[in-house]
């Protein structure tokens, strides 16, 4: 499963779809996911920001897997693996809440940085 999760963060890729001044829509693209219906990207990464005063900077982060297959619960160390180094990319070490669907493997997570 290592192995299988160091492969699929290799090809991970991303393009973003919309940008405003509190959020962002990234697609995610996996080297062995696709959308079913539509071939493209494995996911979505909705990165939210919630401003407080002018010093903390709150983000809320939702990933969607929309590949069948990574509902599976024997996929749950994958989608572990691939939702940190989501947050890493895109996030960085802010504080973040996330939220992540992906059938049975949907959870939500704090990172916090203190």
């Amino acid at each position: 499963m290592k192995e299988k999760i160091a492969n699929e963060i290799r090809k991970m890729s991303f393009t973003k779809n919309f940008r405003s001044a509190t959020a962002e829509e990234w697609y995610v693209f996996l080297g062995s996911y696709e959308d079913p219906k539509t071939g493209g990207a494995a996911g979505k990464t909705f990165i939210h920001y919630d401003l407080l005063g002018n010093k903390e900077v709150f983000i809320n982060t939702t990933i969607i897997f929309d590949n069948p297959t990574l509902h599976d619960p024997k996929a749950l160390p994958l989608v572990y693996g691939l939702c940190d180094e989501i947050v890493n990319r895109l996030v960085g070490y802010a504080d973040t809440l996330l939220s992540v669907h992906a059938g049975e493997n949907s959870y939500q997570a704090e990172y916090i940085d203190r």
